[in-house]
């Protein structure tokens, strides 16, 4: 008796929002008034709490952390790991007044035969080859989604033919404006390693086999992380500005850095984390501007 009460309550309060609204409640647990225009989107814990911590006159609503960092008004919110998690949360923030959004967070590398690319350095993906079982789903389900993305033969699988996976990979590229905006502002930055290189997106952590990392090689993937090829997709799809700004914390096949094979932890790893959150936090003023720019 008293759920059906509480279902009758909840349905008459329906009827004065609307759907979409309803989705934005239901998933960010505030109203759609309460994310900003721009938005910066952690996937792990220990970045959102470095995040908010820098937040000025921080207000939450629901799972929405407010505030000013640089003088810029943000919204902070939590992706948690994986694409479904991020396509959640796009699928809010197109439903709010959100123009912009960066992911600032962690990623594996591939460190090359000179390892010139190290833990602590950070990557700005260029472009992310949609090996998720996300992105497909949305290609499957918009179909002019095939028409404005490139595509590839996914090279996991070389010359064999097979039927798991995904046969085609899709390639999903940020906004190129906002990303440069992101470089320049890291390439400003004393002690801080940066490149911009192109990512791989999987859904699987643990099957970063020798083979998998030979694969990425022969594309030249230097990046690996598990949410950019949704972020940078639906981004384009939904007229959003996204970009990524990525700390390197392990690399797989490395034999004192693989996240799954060793137990060090490189001196750099803390400060790689910080350097990405200032590159972000540097970056807002000129990310502000470009709103202005193109939407006033």
């Amino acid at each position: 008796m008293i759920n059906k009460i509480k279902g009758e309550l909840l349905n008459f309060g329906l009827k004065f929002i609307s759907v979409d609204e309803k989705i934005v409640r239901m998933l960010l647990e505030t109203s759609p008034s309460n994310v900003n225009e721009i938005v910066i989107l952690p996937a792990v814990r220990n970045v959102m709490k470095k995040l908010v911590k820098k937040l000025q006159n921080k207000i939450k609503h629901g799972r929405v952390y407010n505030g000013i960092l640089n003088g810029v008004q943000v919204s902070i919110i939590l992706s948690n790991v994986g694409c479904p998690n991020v396509a959640m949360i796009l699928e809010c923030l197109k439903r709010c007044k959100t123009k912009v959004v960066v992911r600032v967070d962690l990623c594996g590398a591939i460190a090359g035969e000179e390892d010139e690319i190290s833990v602590g350095d950070v990557l700005i993906p260029k472009l992310a080859y949609c090996d998720d079982g996300t992105s497909p789903q949305y290609v499957r389900s918009h179909s002019s989604l095939q028409e404005i993305l490139n595509s590839i033969k996914n090279p996991l699988f070389g010359t064999r033919e097979v039927e798991f996976g995904n046969q085609i990979v899709y390639i999903s590229k940020p906004d190129e404006v906002l990303k440069e905006i992101l470089l320049q502002a890291g390439h400003s930055l004393s002690n801080c390693n940066i490149k911009a290189v192109d990512f791989w997106t999987t859904d699987a952590l643990f099957c970063e086999t020798s083979e998998f990392i030979s694969a990425l090689q022969s594309i030249n993937v230097r990046g690996i992380d598990m949410e950019s090829s949704i972020l940078f997709l639906l981004g384009a799809f939904f007229d959003l500005k996204t970009a990524s700004v990525l700390s390197i914390t392990d690399l797989p096949g490395h034999p004192e850095y693989d996240l799954l094979t060793s137990n060090q932890i490189h001196p750099n790893m803390e400060n790689g984390i910080d350097n990405a959150i200032k590159i972000v936090i540097n970056a807002l003023p000129k990310i502000k501007t470009l709103i202005t720019q193109v939407y006033s």
